[in-house]
């Protein structure tokens, strides 16, 4: 109980917490342009990075990082939990607070999918959107690991890393509605698969089906959902809050989830190939 307690005053009740507010002269790279220039530089960064070693190394060849990458992964892991439960206790919080201004329109569910109209980017799941936002730089340094290592610049995953970090942007700028309810399912799977990646980068043994895919996709197949409330509610409901930012959250995440799934069924079409091509070479040693 006195834990409970405890983790309940640090993560919801502090008064830096209750307290925050959201503001371009206040809020450190909440600026469009802090966001404009530091997602350039990280484009800009990563295909420097990749083409300098391709002219310094040869093909093939990684460039070796140690326990950095174990240690990246377990620190998202561990951030990941921590925002998760912020933002759990922090939107209890706020419901208790604010239900008599909306509870002859809404359930609880129903705010943490549509916030009412005027909402300010201020309080407790702010400051957890706010973490959240700044953590989406520190997931960046999983492109420059994987220049280093695998000598490969995905496109996919700079536009990827790219779109969160300005969606989650826009969440703050426009106290968009559905940012509390993705952000606890974004920790939460973040917290689990960078547990993962934690596990096998000590040489751990790693699951047998793509693991980290499968939660990307279980990820966005659920936002998706959600956005559907989402519509809903803004129509039947009385509108929710910040819906241009919504609008424009949506298609990307749908685009985002169709690149997914075309990258799985590529992904399982490799795989059988190669489970296929395996089981055809037994075939023939026997014969021999």
């Amino acid at each position: 109980m006195i834990v409970y307690q405890m983790l309940t005053y640090w993560l919801s009740e502090h008064p830096s917490i209750v307290g925050f507010r959201w503001s371009h002269t206040q809020s450190w790279g909440s600026t469009w342009s802090f966001l404009f220039t530091s997602i350039a530089l990280y484009l800009t960064l990563s295909t420097f990075l990749h083409f300098l070693l391709r002219f310094l190394l040869r093909p093939g060849r990684a460039v070796p990082l140690g326990p950095i990458p174990a240690i990246h992964s377990l620190s998202m892991s561990l951030i990941s939990v921590t925002i998760f439960a912020g933002t759990l206790l922090s939107a209890a919080a706020e419901i208790r607070d604010t239900r008599w201004f909306w509870r002859r329109s809404k359930t609880p569910f129903q705010w943490l999918l549509c916030f009412p109209l005027g909402t300010r980017p201020s309080g407790r799941v702010f400051f957890w959107s706010y973490l959240y936002y700044l953590t989406r730089f520190f997931h960046m340094l999983r492109t420059f690991f994987t220049i280093l290592r695998r000598r490969r610049l995905a496109s996919f995953q700079l536009f990827n890393h790219s779109i969160l970090t300005f969606t989650s942007f826009l969440w703050l700028e426009f106290s968009q509605s559905f940012q509390v309810l993705a952000i606890i399912l974004t920790t939460s799977v973040y917290s689990v698969v960078y547990g993962y990646r934690f596990w096998t980068a000590i040489g751990l043994p790693a699951a047998c089906f793509p693991f980290v895919l499968n939660c990307q996709i279980l990820l966005l197949g659920c936002n998706l959902v959600c956005h559907v409330g989402v519509l809903l509610l803004h129509f039947f409901r009385g509108g929710c809050n910040g819906i241009g930012a919504w609008i424009f959250n949506s298609v990307i995440n749908g685009l985002v989830l169709l690149l997914f799934l075309k990258f799985y069924v590529n992904n399982m079409h490799l795989r059988n190939r190669k489970r296929g091509s395996e089981e055809l070479n037994r075939f023939k040693d026997k014969d021999i």
